[in-house]
């Protein structure tokens, strides 16, 4: 009988303490993150907000125009742009590409010193590969950057650099197969598209490049998180080409001190993509087949088509940077 209750109990210690271990965290939207004090943000819980509500959006599309953002949030537009001085690209002496942009934000607690985390072990593949397993990557050097080589990309290199050479940074391609419905959506657009137009890839590629961020930004970020407190970490993830769709793309992860519990962090993470308006425009000439409405370029982007599905791009960008986020938090919290 004796070993029974204690068979019993140890038992009931392990998926006590097994729960505990895999509780993921909780998302909790928020009209902005900057509104919630610290103090209210609960253990496990990640508050998110993104700009679909703004002002700023246009109604169609979710999205907010990039010289209104630009114009708006000059902090954002210093630390969330593919650099400080991007503008929108002139294609030639008359034609500007104009951008629309997604961007989402998100704050959490992590239940030790800021000091005590160090960001610097997930500046690699092994942390892309795990906030997002549907999506493949191989490492490349400054040479294989398509910015670096290509004047038609030249719009995307920063105007004191090539990327991929700094060697702290790691530079990666990717690429990630659309799921679900998405394939056989752009296998049939392409039979319907004009023979002389260029097939729809059923694939996202992009390259990137990782780095920590340094001083003297590092102490410049409480501009951006508008909170008063320590930075001791900056991480960011620059994706400079993509091969459709998407202009660049931005991940930024900073680490402070919590402001007024001595054993905690506060940790915030933004992500924003460009996206070209001239995709978004091709809305009039999906609509008008009725079985590729589903592939509205804009609705598919936000999530509001039928062919969305799963949890990475394939889901929309407000449930890919949800989940995305949600998986840093984890690994943040079991660091």
């Amino acid at each position: 009988m004796r070993l029974h209750r204690t068979a019993v109990l140890i038992a009931a210690c392990v998926a006590t303490c097994t729960g505990a271990a895999a509780q993921e965290f909780q998302l909790e939207d928020v009209p902005a993150v900057a509104s919630v004090p610290t103090a209210q943000i609960k253990p496990r819980t990640v508050i998110f907000a993104d700009q679909r509500n703004d002002k700023l959006a246009d109604s169609a599309t979710g999205l907010i125009p990039f010289d209104d953002w630009a114009r708006s949030r000059p902090a954002q537009r210093r630390f969330l742009s593919l650099f400080p001085s991007f503008i929108e690209p002139t294609l030639n002496q008359q034609t500007k590409l104009k951008l629309s942009v997604y961007q989402a934000e998100a704050r959490f607690r992590l239940p030790r010193p800021a000091a005590a985390l160090d960001l610097s072990r997930y500046a690699n593949v092994a942390f892309l590969e795990q906030i997002d397993p549907a999506v493949k990557h191989q490492p490349i050097t400054a040479g294989d950057a398509v910015p670096n080589k290509d004047a038609g990309a030249a719009h995307n290199h920063p105007p004191n650099r090539r990327w991929c050479e700094d060697a702290k940074a790691i530079c990666v391609q990717s690429r990630y197969m659309f799921e679900g419905k998405i394939p056989a959506g752009i296998q049939l657009a392409n039979k319907l598209r004009e023979e002389s137009k260029t097939p729809i890839p059923d694939f996202i590629e992009f390259q990137s490049e990782i780095m920590l961020v340094t001083q003297p930004h590092l102490a410049e970020l409480p501009s951006l998180t508008g909170l008063d407190s320590t930075v001791t970490g900056g991480l960011e993830q620059n994706i400079f080409w993509v091969n459709q769709v998407i202009q660049f793309g931005k991940l930024l992860a900073v680490l402070q001190q919590h402001p007024t519990e001595r054993e905690a962090a506060i940790a915030t993470v933004y992500i924003l993509i460009a996206v070209r308006n001239d995709v978004l425009n091709k809305q009039k000439e999906h609509s008008k087949t009725p079985i590729l409405r589903n592939l509205v370029p804009a609705q598919l982007l936000m999530g509001n088509s039928s062919f969305n599905s799963g949890d990475s791009l394939s889901a929309g960008l407000p449930k890919y940077a949800r989940s995305r986020i949600k998986a840093i938090a984890d690994m943040m919290e079991r660091e």
